[in-house]
């Protein structure tokens, strides 16, 4: 009986908890019907509703900003394209909001980088590229608790424009690019709205390494960034990173093409290793095997002797070394020189000391906002060179190290932590980030290398070296068909395989002699960035083959 007591008790507690609950949700969905009613009419009511809002997919449905006229022939004798204004907008730089656009009423396409709301107000830090400026919307006599809402629900990443009046501040805005004024924003509008899931946050991932170490903060591992690069180059930090490789690649080829020199373009898809040796990428070619390219070095002295006399390249190259260290990548950009001289090679030595030289200045003079946003992520010392650039022979570069209490035969190569060594005691000595070193030995150099005739032991040979690290590799290149077919030999390369390469020297060639510098190196080695993944878009190594 007192079984059936407990079964009948539990049955009527369980039916009372079951009526709370259906009563409760009952409560829940009024309560929810009036706050949409409310929501509702409040739209309704909401003054700013044309202020803001998911603007419609552009899909060039017709000509916005300026567009050509392209109707010839007016009348009027002029029958060159002219320009008119559309009625659409006119959108402003983040960069040019300054004070001097001081109480200007400015359009903006920007990103929304972050938002804070606080009360009736909500601050907005809108990101162009590498500049950005604070926002601020509040509610006023044009703008509604609705658009205030509206804002501060907009997700990170998203592109939006923005119509404001820039006002001069009190105070600095140190977190903005853009210090000395805001946009207090009078329109909202979403052009393209982002995932509210980001892979990464771009504060995160732009934290300098000190106030990670120091405050224990969070970071973003290289592998992850690498994972989500679309969002990882919009950092500032890597904003400022391609810009300034970009500035590399132009100085480079304005100033060789104003010295007479001719940018060439040549085959990656080749019969024979370039370099010899067995570091190169095999590649199916209908019925038999091909390489990929590790240098343009044999097309550009074929076009030396064919009379081109001064030529250069930018474009990939690709090393099949299975290297996982901070300096190396199996497909990177090759900046190449090559050249005719006179009497001596030095000649060319001096011609590519010189264009380093005048990237640098180059660098220097018109990359400080670059160079200043990314040393806030990665500080590092400005980099220094001398002019006349410092200038070593093989042979005096090991005798520093010896003195250091490094031991090295006289032919064998630097190995990379003796050139990081050399750097640092050249700098001691010299006050120079870059170098020469002349005077390689013949066995550690391609078999198109020209031989030193005063030692057989060395080459005239050359490494190029910044922050104790090789940036480019050249010599003075064989161009005696006899004397090369005998150094190919020895070095075991296939004869057949080079023979258009050893046939184009049969019939004349000038002394000429080149390098090959590399872009990323430069870039790295210039900001002291501590990887050369960093300074590649979409990195190649051993492990990475994607994005």
């Amino acid at each position: 009986m007192a079984d059936v007591d407990v079964s009948s008790n539990a049955q009527s507690l369980s039916k009372k908890a079951a009526k709370k609950q259906a009563k409760e949700a009952e409560k829940a969905a009024l309560k929810a019907e009036k706050a949409t009613k409310v929501e509702r009419v409040a739209e309704e009511n909401d003054f700013a509703k044309e202020s803001y809002g998911i603007l419609p997919l552009i899909q060039s449905r017709e000509k916005i900003g300026w567009s050509r006229n392209l109707e010839f022939g007016s009348g009027d004798g002029d029958s060159s394209p002219t320009l008119h204004k559309g009625h659409y907008r006119t959108l402003v730089r983040v960069s040019e909001l300054a004070k001097e656009k001081a109480n200007k009423v400015v359009w903006v396409r920007a990103r929304l980088h972050t938002s804070r709301s606080k009360g009736k107000q909500c601050f907005l830090v809108l990101r162009q590229q590498q500049f950005n400026v604070q926002g601020l919307v509040s509610v006023s006599a044009t703008i509604s608790k609705q658009m205030v809402k509206f804002v501060a629900g907009i997700t990170k990443e998203s592109i939006v424009d923005v119509e404001g009046v820039v006002q001069l501040v009190d105070q600095k805005i140190k977190s903005c690019t853009q210090q000395d004024v805001e946009l207090h924003l009078e329109k909202v509008f979403v052009v393209s709205l982002a995932s509210p899931c980001l892979p990464l946050q771009l504060d995160d991932a732009s934290r300098p390494h000190q106030e990670i170490e120091e405050e224990g903060r969070v970071t973003v591992n290289q592998d992850t960034k690498l994972d989500n690069r679309v969002i990882d180059i919009r950092t500032t930090t890597n904003q400022a990173i391609f810009r300034l490789q970009a500035g590399v690649c132009s100085l480079f080829r304005n100033h060789l093409i104003r010295n007479g020199f001719v940018e060439i373009q040549t085959p990656k898809i080749i019969s024979a290793a370039s370099e010899g040796g067995a570091n190169v990428f095999t590649v199916s070619y209908f019925k038999t095997s091909a390489y990929l390219a590790q240098s343009p070095q044999l097309y550009k002295q074929i076009c030396i002797a064919g009379d081109f006399e001064k030529v250069f390249c930018v474009g990939p190259v690709f090393r099949a070394e299975d290297s996982n260290t901070h300096r190396h990548l199996t497909e990177f950009v090759g900046l190449d020189i090559e050249m005719v001289f006179n009497y001596h090679y030095h000649e060319v030595v001096e011609s590519i000391a010189d264009t380093l030289v005048q990237i640098f200045k180059g660098l220097r003079d018109n990359f400080q906002t670059e160079i200043e946003t990314v040393r806030k992520q990665y500080p590092a010392e400005p980099f220094r060179f001398l002019e006349p650039t410092l200038w070593l022979e093989f042979q005096e570069g090991v005798a520093i190290l010896r003195d250091a209490g490094i031991e090295m035969g006289d032919e064998d190569d630097l190995s990379t932590p003796n050139e990081k060594l050399l750097g640092r005691l050249i700098k001691e000595k010299y006050d120079t980030d870059f170098y020469i070193l002349d005077k390689y030995p013949l066995a550690v150099r391609p078999f198109y290398t020209m031989p030193d005739p005063n030692n057989p032991r060395t080459s005239n040979s050359y490494d190029m070296f910044m922050r104790g690290e090789e940036i480019l590799s050249g010599a003075q290149r064989v161009h005696d068909p006899d004397l090369l077919t005998e150094r190919a030999r020895h070095h075991g390369v296939d004869l057949e395989k080079i023979k258009a390469y050893i046939d184009s020297f049969r019939y004349g060639a000038p002394p000429h002699a080149g390098g090959g510098i590399g872009l990323e190196r430069v870039t790295m080695l210039y900001l002291g960035l501590p990887n050369i993944r960093q300074a590649s878009l979409f990195p190649r190594d051993p492990k990475r083959l994607t994005p």
